[in-house]
């Protein structure tokens, strides 16, 4: 997998029908550059768990639930307009919270967000 890791961990494992797919940040893996703002990093996010889903043939549709991780509570507005762009009903179910810190894995710029997400197989 051409996925860009940041230490001993997998971008997803399938367990049975489910794909857990390990938090997701801003960073470009092309370049490894983040953007400074909330908004662009919650963009690369999605981006970033696109790529990660469709190496395992999901999708987002496929998402059940997603645990949000945000550097500042404040930017909760900006982070769900964006956020909510890339999914459609039913919504995933999810959870939010402010943390303290996240890696710093861009340099010298902060993240802002990370994402971490569970997505069921269609049963055919």
């Amino acid at each position: 997998m051409s996925e860009t890791v940041f230490g001993p961990y997998r971008p997803s494992r399938v367990v049975g029908d489910l794909v857990f797919i390990s938090g997701q940040v801003g960073v470009n893996p092309s370049d490894k550059s983040a953007a400074r703002d909330v908004a662009s990093q919650t963009k690369q996010v999605m981006e970033n768990m696109k790529r990660v889903l469709s190496a395992e043939g999901l999708t987002l549709a496929e998402v059940v639930k997603t645990t949000i991780f945000l550097k500042n509570m404040a930017d909760f507005t900006a982070f769900n307009k964006i956020y909510g762009s890339y999914f459609a009903a039913p919504y995933p179910a999810r959870s939010c919270v402010e943390v303290a810190g996240l890696p710093r894995v861009a340099g010298d710029t902060e993240l802002l967000v990370e994402i971490e997400a569970i997505a069921e197989r269609s049963q055919s």
